[in-house]
C-alpha cells in the first residue's frame, strides 16, 4: 500500500519524577529526502529515554500533556531509641589496690552523669565504700554510657548490686548463695579479639585471661587475622538465676591462622596448678612475648632507623609500644630488680635480671610500681611500672628491650625459653581431665555453636 503523504512528525516527550516538568521535540521529516538508515535510527530514538508519548502520523500536531501535582502526608513509625541487644556489652573489671569507686566506674565505662548518680546511691551501701583488690565487679553498659545493672560480690556470701528502679539507680546489699556454674562460648575473629569476645557475650575479664594464657605462643598485636576462632569453658557464678562474676578458665581453644593451641586447668594434689597444652607441657612460659597485651607496635627493633628527635639515624634495639600514660607495664619473666631510676635518654628506666644470661628493660616509664626497687623479687606478669614519655620520647609509649648477655636481641624473633612439663605422677590425672574438656571444646567447634551454659 502506498502512503498517503510524503512527510511525517516525530514527537517525543520526556516526563521528569512526580511530574514537577517535562521536555518535548518535535520535527517533520521528509521521506523522500531521507536515507532508509537515517530513518530507522530516528525511528528508534525515542526508545532510548524515558518516553511518555510517541505518537507517528501524517501532518500530525503535538498535543500537550495535561500536568497535576499530587501532595499526600506520609505518616511514619517513631523511631524508638533502645538501650539493649547488641548495644548492650557486659563488662568486669579487677578492683586494683588503691583504686576509688570512682575510677572503677570510668574502667567499665559508665558515662559521667550515671556515675554521680551511683555515687549517691552508693552512700546508702556501706560495702561500696571499702572496695577489695582483687575482686571483680560485673557491669552491663550500653554503647552510650548508660548503666543497665552493676554486681559486686564483696565475698562469697555478700552481693552488694546496682539496678534501675523506676528510672533511677538504687543501690542494695545482700546475703548471697552462690552456685557455680561452667560456661560455653565460642566465637570468630572479624577486627579485634574484644570485638569478638563482645559478640559472643562474653566478659573482657575472660577475654583478657584467654589472651593471657596463650600469650606465649601468640603476639595479639601481630598474629591475630581474621577468620581465627576461639572456644572457651569457664566458671561463672551465679546468684539467683542471675550472673554475679566469673572465676577461672578451665579449658580453651584458639586457632590462629589454622594453627590450633589448646589450654586445660590442671592442678596436680601437692596444690600446684597452671596451665597445659594436650601433651602435658606448661602453657606458663619461661617469657612472655610482650610487657603489653593489646598496644599497638609504634616502632619496631631496628639496626638502622631515623630518631624522629636527633633527626639522625641510629640503631634502635628494642620494641615502642604505643599505649596512654598511666597503662600498666608487667614483667615478662621471674627477675630480681637491677635497678630503677632515671637513665639518660632513657628517662625513668627499670632494668629486670632474669634466669641465666637473660634480663629486660622497661624504659620511657612515667612512675614506678609500689615496691619496685633494686633487689626486690618480681613475679611474671607482675606489675612494675606506668607508661610515659620521659627522657627522649615524643609521645607516650614503652620502649622494651630484651638482653642476651647484656646484649639486646629482638625479642620478637628469638626462640625464648620454655618450662617444664608435668612430673610423670600426675599425667594419667591429666590426661582424663583433658579428654573430657577436648571433647566438651570439640563439640561446640564442630556444632557452630556461640554459647552453651
Amino acid at each position: 500500500m502506498e502512503p498517503t503523504a510524503d512527510r511525517i512528525t516525530l514527537s517525543a516527550y520526556l516526563v521528569l519524577p512526580y511530574g514537577i516538568r517535562y521536555w518535548s521535540i518535535s520535527m517533520t521529516l521528509t521521506l523522500r529526502a531521507m536515507p532508509k538508515r537515517l530513518m530507522l535510527a530516528l525511528s528508534v530514538l525515542p526508545f532510548l529515554g524515558v518516553v511518555a508519548a510517541f505518537g507517528v502520523a501524517p501532518d500530525t500536531a503535538t498535543e500537550r500533556i495535561k500536568r497535576q501535582t499530587i501532595v499526600q502526608d506520609l505518616t511514619l513509625d517513631q523511631i524508638q531509641p533502645s538501650d539493649s541487644g547488641n548495644f548492650d556489652f557486659w563488662r568486669e573489671e579487677r578492683i586494683g589496690r588503691g583504686e576509688t569507686l570512682t575510677s572503677l566506674l570510668v574502667r567499665l565505662g559508665i558515662n559521667n552523669e550515671d556515675i554521680r548518680e551511683f555515687l549517691g546511691a552508693a552512700r546508702e551501701v556501706r560495702a561500696l565504700g571499702r572496695l577489695v583488690p582483687g575482686q571483680s565487679v560485673l557491669a552491663r553498659v550500653t554503647a552510650n554510657g548508660r548503666l543497665i545493672t552493676f554486681r559486686y560480690l564483696v565475698t562469697d556470701s555478700t552481693l552488694v548490686m546496682v539496678n534501675r528502679v523506676e528510672g533511677r539507680l538504687k543501690a542494695t546489699e545482700q546475703a548471697a548463695k552462690i552456685e557455680i556454674r561452667p560456661i560455653m562460648r565460642s566465637g570468630g575473629i572479624q577486627a579485634s579479639l574484644f570485638g569478638a569476645t563482645d559478640a559472643a557475650d562474653i566478659p573482657d575479664r575472660i577475654a583478657s585471661d584467654m589472651a593471657e594464657i596463650f600469650s606465649g605462643d601468640i603476639d595479639f598485636h601481630r598474629d591475630l587475622r581474621r577468620g581465627d576462632h576461639f572456644s572457651v569453658i569457664y566458671e561463672a557464678r551465679y546468684f539467683d538465676g542471675q550472673m554475679v562474676g566469673t572465676g577461672r578458665i578451665l579449658a580453651a581453644e584458639f586457632i590462629n591462622q589454622s594453627k590450633p593451641y589448646l589450654a586445660i586447668y590442671f592442678k596436680d594434689p601437692q596444690g600446684h596448678d597452671g596451665y597445659y597444652g594436650a601433651d602435658g607441657k606448661s602453657l606458663r612460659h619461661a617469657f612472655l612475648k610482650s610487657p603489653m597485651p593489646f598496644n599497638r607496635i609504634s616502632s619496631g627493633f631496628s639496626l638502622a632507623r631515623y630518631h624522629p628527635i636527633l633527626q639522625r639515624m641510629r640503631a634502635h634495639k628494642g620494641i615502642d609500644y604505643a599505649a596512654p600514660v598511666g597503662t600498666p607495664v608487667r614483667a615478662v619473666a621471674d627477675a630480681t630488680v637491677l635497678s630503677a631510676g632515671k637513665q639518660g635518654g632513657y628517662g625513668n628506666l627499670i632494668v629486670l635480671k632474669h634466669q641465666g644470661l637473660f634480663s629486660s628493660a622497661y624504659g620511657h616509664l612515667s612512675r614506678y610500681a609500689k615496691g619496685v626497687r633494686r633487689g626486690a623479687h618480681i613475679h611474671q606478669g607482675e606489675v612494675i611500672g606506668y607508661v610515659g614519655m620521659t627522657g627522649l620520647a615524643t609521645g607516650p609509649h614503652l620502649h622494651y628491650e630484651f638482653r642476651v648477655d647484656g646484649v639486646q636481641r629482638n625479642p620478637l624473633t628469638m626462640k625464648l625459653p620454655t618450662s617444664n612439663p608435668l612430673e610423670a605422677r600426675d599425667r594419667v590425672l591429666f590426661t582424663a581431665l583433658s579428654r573430657q574438656f577436648e571433647s566438651s571444646l570439640d563439640r561446640l567447634r564442630n556444632t557452630n555453636l556461640t554459647s552453651l551454659d
